[in-house]
C-alpha cells in the first residue's frame, strides 16, 4: 500500500534578527573581501520571505536536520550550501521510495542483483533513472530533478563552483526539489512478479485471495500495473492454462477493469492484435472472449467487434430455427443483449442484428420464446436511429423476416415492436413509412 505522510503546514519562521545582516558585512570587512562576494541583504531577505511557502510543500516528517541546515544557510545567504542540503534531502527520500517499492522487486525488474549496497552505490543520475523506470517520479519530475542535479554539481558547495546563485535561482531549485521529490509523499510498493504469477496460476481464488491480488496491483505504480495486467491477459488466453487459473485471471481483471488506464487498454489491444498477426487462432479467440466478458469489447476495432457480434447473432438465429427453440433461445438472446450493451454496434452488422432480433421477437408460425422476449424488447428499445430505419424498412424487403412481418400473427407482433420505439427517434427519411405502419396497425 502507498504511504501517505501527514499534510504539511506552512512553518512560521522567525524574522531575521537585526544583527544577522550587519554581521555579514562586518565579517567580510574583517576578512578584507568585498561585501558583494556574498549574497546581498536584499537577496537574503527575499529568499527568507519565500522560504515558508516552499517549506509548506514538504511533509512535516521530512523536515529533518538537512532542511534545518538549509534554512540556516539561507539566513546567511549561503545559497550554495542551502542547495546542497536540500538536494541531499531529496536524494535520501528517493532512496526511501525505492526501498519501500521493494529491493527484491527492483531486482526482478532490472533482472540483476539489487540489494541495499547497490542502492547506496548508485550515483544521483542513476538513482533518477531508476526512479523514472519504477515510475516513482514522473517524466516532468525526472526532467526538472535532473536539471537540479546539474545545478547542484556546478553551483553548490559540494564541488568547486562555476558561478553563484541568486535568491530567485535558489527558490526555483528548492521549489523543484519539493514539488517532484520531497513534496511527493506517495510511495507505491512493487509487486513480486513471480509470486503474483504463481498465485494466479495456483488453485481457485477465494474472495479474500482475489482482493489481496487486486489491492497489490492498485498499490503499485502504473507501469508495473500495466505489465501485470498484460501478463494476466496472457494467462487467460494461453490454451494450456487450467480452468481455475483462467478464472483467477478473469476475476482479477474484472475487478480492476474500471481502473484500466488508456495505456493498459492500448497494451491489451496490442497483445490481442499480435495474436491475430501471428495466426494464433486459439489465443486470439480466447482474447476476444476476454474483452467480451469484461464488457470492454468497444475498445477493439470495428472488424473485431463485427466478428464477435456476428457470431452472437448467428448463434441466436440458429437456435431460433432449431428444434426446441422456445427453450433454447433465452441464453443466446441474453448473450446478444449483453454484447449490444458494450457500445454502438458497427454499421456492418446492424442489418443482420436488426433482422435477427425482430425475426425472433415476432416469432414463427408456432409462437415466440416468452423467456427470451424481455431481452428482445430491451434490444429493440435501444435501437439506434439507423437500426430503427432498418426495422421500419423490413416489410419492403424479400428476406425471411421481411416476409414474416407482413402476415398473420407475426404482423401483429411487428406492430407491437413498433410500439417499443420512441417516435422522436425515428429518422425523417422513414417517418412517413413509420406513421403508415402505425396507422395500419391501429385500424
Amino acid at each position: 500500500m502507498s504511504t501517505t505522510l501527514p499534510t504539511a503546514t506552512e512553518p512560521k519562521l522567525p524574522a531575521l534578527p537585526d544583527m544577522v545582516l550587519p554581521a555579514i558585512a562586518q565579517l567580510t570587512a574583517s576578512l578584507g573581501i568585498p561585501r558583494e562576494a556574498l549574497a546581498s541583504d536584499e537577496e537574503i531577505a527575499y529568499a527568507w520571505r519565500d522560504l515558508p511557502r516552499e517549506l509548506k510543500q514538504i511533509p512535516v516528517a521530512l523536515r529533518g536536520e538537512l532542511i534545518a541546515r538549509m534554512c540556516v544557510a539561507v539566513s546567511t545567504g549561503l545559497f550554495d550550501g542551502a542547495v546542497n542540503y536540500v538536494w541531499n534531502a531529496a536524494v535520501i527520500h528517493l532512496r526511501d521510495k525505492v526501498r519501500n517499492f521493494g529491493l527484491p522487486v527492483v531486482a526482478q525488474i532490472l533482472q540483476k542483483d539489487f540489494e541495499e549496497k547497490h542502492l547506496l552505490e548508485l550515483q544521483d543520475s542513476q538513482l533518477l533513472d531508476l526512479c523514472l523506470k519504477l515510475n516513482l517520479v514522473t517524466e516532468d519530475g525526472y526532467f526538472f530533478l535532473d536539471q537540479c542535479r546539474d545545478i547542484r554539481n556546478n553551483f553548490s558547495a559540494a564541488h568547486p563552483t562555476i558561478g553563484k546563485l541568486n535568491d530567485r535561482e535558489f527558490t526555483t531549485f528548492l521549489n523543484r526539489c519539493t514539488k517532484y521529490a520531497l513534496g511527493e509523499s506517495s510511495s507505491p510498493r512493487g509487486v513480486d512478479i513471480g509470486a503474483y504469477i504463481s498465485a494466479v496460476k495456483g488453485s481457485r481464488f477465494t474472495d479474500g485471495q482475489r482482493q489481496v491480488c487486486v489491492d497489490r496491483l492498485l498499490a503499485t505504480h502504473d507501469s508495473q500495473r500495466q505489465l501485470l495486467v498484460g501478463m494476466t491477459h496472457g494467462i487467460y488466453c494461453d490454451p494450456s492454462t487450467p480452468e481455475p487459473a483462467r478464472l483467477n485471471a478473469f476475476d482479477v481483471s474484472n475487478t480492476l477493469k474500471d481502473k484500466f488506464s488508456s495505456l493498459i487498454k492500448s497494451d491489451l489491444i496490442n497483445r490481442h492484435s499480435e495474436y491475430l498477426a501471428k495466426g494464433d487462432t486459439k489465443r486470439h479467440t480466447a482474447s476476444q472472449q476476454f474483452f467480451e466478458k469484461l464488457g470492454i469489447l468497444r475498445i477493439l476495432n470495428e472488424s473485431e467487434q463485427h466478428a464477435v457480434i456476428s457470431r452472437g447473432v448467428e448463434r441466436l438465429w440458429n437456435s431460433h430455427l432449431a428444434l426446441n427453440n422456445f427453450y433454447n433461445e433465452p441464453p443466446f438472446a441474453e448473450r446478444l443483449y449483453q454484447l449490444s450493451q458494450q457500445g454502438a454496434l458497427p454499421e456492418t452488422i446492424q442489418d443482420e442484428y436488426v433482422n435477427t432480433v425482430i425475426g425472433c421477437y415476432v416469432g414463427n408460425g408456432y409462437g415466440v420464446s416468452w423467456a427470451a422476449e424481455p431481452y428482445y424488447e430491451k434490444m429493440i428499445r435501444a435501437f439506434s436511429p439507423r437500426e430503427i430505419a432498418i426495422m421500419i424498412r423490413l416489410p419492403t424487403t424479400n428476406s425471411v423476416v421481411g416476409r414474416r412481418v407482413k402476415e398473420g400473427s407475426s404482423k401483429k407482433r411487428f406492430a407491437q415492436a413498433l410500439g417499443l420505439i420512441e417516435a422522436a427517434s425515428v429518422p425523417s427519411g422513414v417517418k412517413a413509412d413509420y406513421e403508415s405502419l402505425v396507422s395500419t396497425a391501429k385500424s
